[in-house]
């Protein structure tokens, strides 16, 4: 990688992105600069450039685990405390793991991983301000800063270090989420779901710009409770809005549709109608799923009609056809990927996650709990040959590849 090449992508990105700038730290968040870092509190380093946060991949407690950017949750993974190192620097410790960063050697495009603290230079960083409140980190090893590397706006894009250029890319916000803020509670027992507070009744599809707090009351009614295709939602999101604190009762319609990014947070479907919820959008849109959960959907649970990445964390289902579908024979179509972590599924259920590996769709699963499957029936990704003419799409395999399919049997616990 040229450093030519670099200098010459950032002048041509950096009027692009200017409106990153005012939207990558939640509302309620404190922020931090070089000279005010806290050593009690616990950050979340959000990436000027992509908005999105400093994440220690697949919830890794290994050494060597790959330090990557993701969807801000504020999970422990996403979680980081300074010790001081002497000198200006410090060691930069995962609240999930206790682990520290580390830049192995000083080469351009060496990724960031983590490691038992050893005390070695390769582990300690200072921080240089840049403006607006946020920073760099300068590795005191190769004097080199961390870097969103190709200036990637993916999820799983690689935190590399680089030759310190003060780009968008290489700028973080510190936003403190408290002092020793443990990881959200885990999706209730299975089985287990939310009491309503109050009933909303619904005529016709409800629009959201921002955020719509439910309060955890149920919202009621629309549709027939069927599977026919183009029922209305009872829920259209547009991009950039969130949902949270809803219990959607039956029928429940097509759910709810997101036009471009979108927040589902502690959302509950009692019975599910077409499917729970659809994603569309364009660009690399990333849509998260945070808690929550579904079930009597006979068809699908949440279905991917647009490009981007999926994630769903934290959330339960139970009696589903498949619980996320790439879509097979959409009129465009394009990769999709989806993060499924930290979930519990119960039998019937017939498929976790189905993709299109001709189009490069890609499926993640850590922390897959399947209960009532004593003879292993549900299967965890199914793959498919896509189509644009409507036609049925061919199966063509199941099971972990490592390319498209990625999960290993560590990753799944039955009960």
């Amino acid at each position: 990688m040229k450093l030519l090449t670099r200098t010459g992508r950032r002048t041509v990105l950096l009027a692009g992105i200017l409106a990153l700038g005012s939207s990558v730290v939640g509302v309620g968040t404190q922020t931090a600069s070089a000279a005010t870092v806290d050593p009690n509190a616990t950050y979340v380093f959000v990436s000027r450039h992509s908005g999105k946060a400093m994440d220690l991949f697949n919830f890794a407690t290994n050494d060597g685990a790959p330090i990557v950017q993701f969807a801000r949750n504020n999970l422990a993974v996403q979680q980081w405390r300074f010790v001081d190192a002497g000198g200006g620097y410090y060691k930069i410790r995962s609240v999930h793991s206790g682990k520290v960063l580390e830049l192995p050697n000083a080469t351009d495009g060496t990724g960031l991983v983590q490691m038992t603290d050893n005390g070695n230079t390769r582990q300690h960083f200072r921080l240089a301000d840049s403006d607006s409140g946020y920073v760099r980190f300068i590795n005191r090893h190769s004097s080199k800063a961390l870097d969103v590397w190709e200036w990637s706006t993916a999820d799983g894009g690689r935190i590399a270090q680089f030759a310190d250029l003060n780009g968008w890319n290489q700028q973080w916000q510190l936003a403190i989420v408290g002092g020793s803020n443990p990881p959200p509670p885990p999706p209730p027992p299975p089985g287990s779901w939310p009491t309503p507070t109050g009933q909303v009744s619904v005529n016709g599809t409800i629009s959201v710009s921002g955020t719509l707090d439910g309060g955890m009351r149920r919202y009621c009614c629309i549709g027939d409770g069927g599977q026919e295709e183009d029922q209305d939602p009872m829920f259209e999101l547009s991009s950039g809005a969130t949902l949270q604190n809803v219990i959607i009762g039956g029928p429940a319609g097509d759910g709810v549709h997101c036009s471009g990014p979108c927040t589902l947070r502690n959302v509950w479907w009692e019975d599910v109608g077409e499917d729970a919820a659809t994603f569309r959008g364009s660009g690399s849109p990333a849509f998260l799923v945070d808690g929550g959960g579904a079930r009597s959907a006979s068809d699908k649970v949440f279905q991917h009609n647009g490009p981007g990445t999926v994630t769903i964390q934290n959330f339960q289902a139970q009696n589903f056809g498949t619980f996320y579908r790439s879509c097979g024979n959409c009129s465009t179509q394009t990769r999709r990927n989806v993060v499924v972590r930290n979930v519990t599924l119960t039998r019937p259920g017939n498929t976790v996650a189905g993709i299109n590996t001709n189009f490069g769709d890609t499926a993640r699963f850590t922390g897959i709990t399947i209960i009532n499957d004593a003879s292993r029936a549900m299967v965890i990704c199914r793959k498919y040959t896509g189509n644009n003419t409507g036609d049925e799409p061919t199966q063509i395999g199941t099971g972990a590849d490592g390319v498209n399919c990625i999960y290993s049997a560590s990753d799944l616990t039955y009960r």
